[in-house]
């Protein structure tokens, strides 16, 4: 029988422009970017030169404390440029792509003739390695360390996410080959979390892993809550974690013995026409994906990502190795209301019930007419103040640790507080409604990455 978890802690954001379940045509752009930043933790040695010309797979730079970790092309071409910025800092390496891309070809074995170590030393050298991201810290996952269990989430609660049942449609072989090469690397369990209710039989159906189904409103899709509720990390211990569309880059690069980094991207939020889904390439220019899909408006906020935890780019900006989605908001400047938050305001919603529009998300209501989506833009709607110890976070994060005493001992800096109030689970994206609704209007999640970063950089 299947385990089920459920928790009412949470909050679930209803905004209009959800992808509809139809693909678009393929979007990639003529150039494509490796962005350092994008890979959290790492330092770049640069592998290639303005005018070399590269195959998908090719290594482009490699991590300088793990030489052996190759970060790749995704497309073939010919190195536009390697630009820097302050202190030779790596800012973007660029690729001219040509118009049929062409693979590095891989010699590699069935999964089931290869050992773990084989496996691992693929990965390595083909460039999918940054695709396992690790807790504690929310890093690529230490090469050298094995995982006492690996998880992968099959949905995402997130606002206006992708709906992971309709990408993987006719994929399923190559996420049981990603699968079986990820059991091969640990000692534990390969869990995966499904959505309670969920009548897909593709994820059901596949072999080598442990099920545990979950109830509840977001983040219960994130794995960082799903391993908390099933298997804690603490102290010298790592868990592994691997996105869907990223397994399914594992499986391809087994199956085929090339690296195909092209994935199904949801175009979602307010201020896009007819939202759904388009085939493009990780490290292409999101104004590829974006330019005939948006509204009129000049002023509009771009997110690598989901609303509460995605990356903010500009309009040219590009889509970052772990996104499946992209939003577009409104960002809101040149929108003045009169008298503010006094208004009565059944359009706009308010986590703590503040509006006449707490009568909409009523259970009577909704169960009545439907729940109803709202049209947010990017204003922060009020000003920075002091820390208050409202409860508010516990509300909407389903963990039991205190999350207000971990924040502020991270502001602090005490790592000791950190460690005993639960830093080793924690990542970003786990704490975003928390910053949502946050009445001091906090950074919450960079003040973890910060935190997580110089916890990593005492410990290890």
């Amino acid at each position: 029988m299947t385990n089920l978890i459920k928790t009412k802690r949470g909050l679930d954001i209803h905004l209009s422009g959800k992808a509809q379940e139809i693909i678009g045509k393929t979007l990639i752009s003529n150039v494509i970017a490796l962005v350092p930043d994008h890979y959290n933790g790492i330092t770049p040695k640069v592998v290639v030169k303005e005018g070399d010309v590269v195959k998908a797979g090719t290594p482009v730079f490699h991590d300088k404390n793990f030489s052996d970790m190759n970060f790749v092309a995704p497309v073939s071409g010919t190195v536009l440029a390697v630009t820097r910025g302050d202190r030779r800092k790596v800012l973007s390496i660029t690729i001219a792509r040509d118009t049929e891309i062409k693979y590095e070809n891989f010699s590699i074995k069935a999964i089931s003739g290869l050992s773990g170590e084989e496996i691992k030393t693929q990965l390595l050298q083909a460039g999918l390695w940054p695709f396992i991201k690790q807790r504690p810290y929310d890093v690529i996952a230490n090469p050298t360390k094995a995982p006492k269990a690996i998880y992968v989430s099959t949905f995402d609660s997130a606002p206006l996410a992708p709906n992971y049942e309709f990408v993987l449609k006719g994929q399923i072989s190559d996420f049981q080959t990603g699968i079986d090469a990820l059991a091969k690397m640990t000692t534990g369990k390969v869990h995966l979390g499904i959505k309670a209710g969920s009548e897909s039989t593709d994820f059901r159906s596949v072999r080598n892993v442990e099920i545990t189904e979950f109830s509840g409103p977001h983040p219960i899709g994130n794995v960082g809550i799903q391993i908390h509720h099933t298997n804690p990390v603490n102290k010298g211990e790592a868990v592994w974690t691997v996105n869907v569309q990223d397994v399914l880059f594992i499986g391809r690069f087994f199956n085929k013995g090339i690296v195909d980094l092209k994935r199904l991207v949801a175009l979602t939020g307010p201020q896009v026409i007819n939202p759904q889904y388009f085939p493009t390439i990780v490290g292409s220019n999101i104004q590829a994906v974006v330019k005939n899909s948006i509204s009129n408006k000049t002023l509009l906020r771009f997110i690598s990502g989901n609303v509460l935890s995605g990356l903010q780019v500009t309009s040219d900006g590009w889509l970052d190795p772990y996104a499946s989605q992209i939003t577009v908001i409104d960002e809101g400047s040149e929108i003045h209301e009169l008298f503010g938050w006094a208004m009565p305001r059944i359009h706009k919603y308010s986590a703590s019930r503040l509006y006449f529009s707490g009568i909409i998300e009523s259970k009577l209501f909704q169960k009545i007419f439907g729940k109803i989506n709202y049209e947010y833009d990017a204003r922060l709607l009020g000003g920075k103040r002091a820390i208050i110890m409202s409860g508010e976070y516990d509300k909407v994060l389903p963990m039991d640790i205190l999350p207000e005493f971990l924040f502020k001992a991270m502001i602090a800096g005490n790592i000791d507080k950190i460690e005993v109030l639960g830093g080793y689970e924690i990542a970003p994206e786990d704490v975003a409604l928390c910053e949502f609704v946050c009445t001091s209007k906090l950074p919450l999640q960079l003040i973890v990455r910060d935190a997580l970063d110089n916890l990593k950089k005492e410990v290890e």
